[in-house]
């Protein structure tokens, strides 16, 4: 009784003094170190440079969509299994009664996607940046990844592996029937809402497309009107250009398609009221950007 009477003392003791506590600490790990201690086997070596978020994320392939009302996800390819042609095929994305998928695309984890505005803005996202989400998800609104304005919509999405081939372009087209060429390399910037083309008032994007430096553009118009033309017709500008003009519109006319055109395709048109054709682009023949084109 009486010695465990002094271990209580003595373990009172050294709970009021913090020095003691950290003293013994101190003596046991020393005791452990002459005990068990021997020469370090493990070569430690300094990482070169910083690591980036992107090292510690697997680079795989992705299909990315975004609907009308601007929601968006990403999910593994694998999450789409093969299936035979003629099915009802798998759910994809749950939507609101009024909404649908607008953009799909495929692409990877480490791979940049460029999106383009109706006010001719672009921003950037890796592809890890968008949320992964299950197949049957609505997906994460667009408006909590980028800084929309009010009204602001999304009206082309291009994935850009890497900004520094000098042979890649982005070509985009307004409403009243501007074209403009831009060096992909002109949005190598971490910076939001970058300017990628200058508007005048009452105009807007309606379409930008990813281009080799040697293609063919195709621009249609509301009332039924077309103009083909060499991508080279136009020069190579800055990001805060207005473009030059791509076809000459009539009054009250106003361009809604734009594309490029692609050897042995057919161009599908659709009207207001549900008629649609399609046409072989060889019918299309090439003219100067400017003009007022042919009947489509």
């Amino acid at each position: 009784y009486q010695e465990l009477q002094k271990q209580i003392a003595r373990f009172r003791e050294i709970l009021s003094d913090v020095n003691q506590v950290l003293q013994i600490i101190k003596d046991e790990l020393t005791e452990i170190s002459d005990r068990f201690g021997d020469e370090r086997r493990t070569e430690i070596t300094g990482a070169d440079g910083e690591i980036e978020i992107e090292d510690l994320i697997a680079d795989e392939d992705i299909v990315v969509t975004l609907t009308h009302h601007g929601y968006i996800k990403r999910l593994p390819v694998s999450s789409y299994r093969s299936q035979r042609r003629g099915g009802r095929g798998i759910s994809a994305l749950s939507t609101k009664d009024d909404d649908f998928v607008e953009h799909l695309f495929i692409t990877s984890t480490h791979s940049y996607i460029v999106f383009f505005t109706n006010r001719g803005r672009g921003f950037r996202l890796r592809g890890y940046e968008i949320p992964e989400a299950s197949r049957q998800a609505r997906g994460t609104a667009l408006v909590n990844l980028l800084q929309l304005e009010p009204g602001e919509t999304v009206q082309a999405t291009l994935p850009v592996s890497s900004f520094s081939d000098d042979n890649s372009y982005v070509v985009m087209a307004t409403k009243q029937g501007r074209i403009k060429r831009t060096a992909v390399s002109e949005f190598d910037s971490p910076r939001a809402g970058l300017i990628a083309i200058k508007l005048v008032e009452g105009d807007e994007l309606i379409g930008a497309r990813h281009t080799s430096g040697s293609e063919e553009i195709i621009l249609v118009t509301a009332g039924g009107m077309s103009i083909r033309f060499q991508e080279t017709d136009v020069r190579s500008m800055g990001r805060a250009a207005q473009g030059v003009k791509g076809i000459e519109l009539e009054p009250g006319d106003y361009v809604v398609g734009m594309d490029v055109v692609t050897d042995d395709a057919q161009l599908l048109v659709v009207t207001k009221n549900g008629y649609g054709k399609r046409t072989p682009l060889e019918e299309y023949r090439i003219q100067n950007r400017g003009g007022k084109g042919i009947k489509t």
